[in-house]
């Protein structure tokens, strides 16, 4: 019976999620999820992302946080529409289901957006196993959790599409090996596209801003 129960539930959100799929192409725009460990740097990645962007592209961001609304607050400030979702109140749940994506989507007018962006709840296990329509998965690691994560966490990487490494300024700090960071991941999935980067410095930065570029370009031309 859990077993069957699992099946529906995951069934039900993937039918949402080629809903919104659906939606989204109608749209021409491109959704990506973020996903992490909490402190990886998301928000900071994505306030800078978006700084960088918001010029050459009509944005939009959806944030997932078990509870608060401190990362909406600091993104906001960016200037693009913003919609915070908490689970807390549907059982806490460490993940965004197709559904609250959906229902997110609502609050955002998509006639004036090119990207919607979705930083998902702080988590390298639950947010693997849910779709919710998007076009690119991207999962952050930073170089302080440790060069067997990738290892642990082996869902997570097989199905993202583009991987960051952040805070690389911290390596001559660490015991830690970006070199075999990188090794681990492509070693889970070798066709994924990886980033290593300093959203605090800037380092390697361009990189992963061409490859949202290009992505993005390729869904709305």
């Amino acid at each position: 019976m859990e077993i069957k129960v699992v099946k529906k539930v995951l069934g039900v959100n993937q039918a949402i999620a080629e809903d919104i799929r659906r939606l989204l192409k109608e749209k021409k725009i491109f959704m990506f999820n973020m996903m992490s460990s909490p402190g990886a740097g998301k928000t900071l990645i994505l306030e800078k992302t978006i700084s960088a962007l918001k010029d050459e592209f009509k944005i939009g961001i959806i944030v997932g946080d078990i509870c608060t609304t401190k990362d909406s607050e600091r993104l906001s400030k960016t200037g693009v529409p913003c919609v915070q979702i908490n689970t807390e109140p549907f059982g806490g749940d460490c993940h965004l289901g197709a559904n609250l994506i959906q229902a997110a989507l609502q609050d955002l007018n998509l006639d004036k957006l090119d990207i919607v962006i979705v930083e998902n709840v702080g988590n390298l296990v639950c947010p693997a196993e849910f779709e919710i329509g998007e076009d690119k998965k991207v999962v952050v690691l930073s170089l302080p959790e440790g060069e067997d994560k990738p290892l642990k966490y082996p869902l997570m990487f097989r199905v993202s599409n583009a991987s960051i490494i952040n805070k690389i300024d911290l390596e001559p700090a660490l015991d830690v090996s970006r070199k075999k960071f990188a090794e681990n991941i492509k070693k889970i999935n070798p066709q994924i596209a990886l980033f290593e980067i300093s959203a605090k410095t800037g380092e390697g930065f361009n990189k992963w801003l061409d490859w949202v570029r290009k992505s993005a370009k390729a869904k709305i031309s």
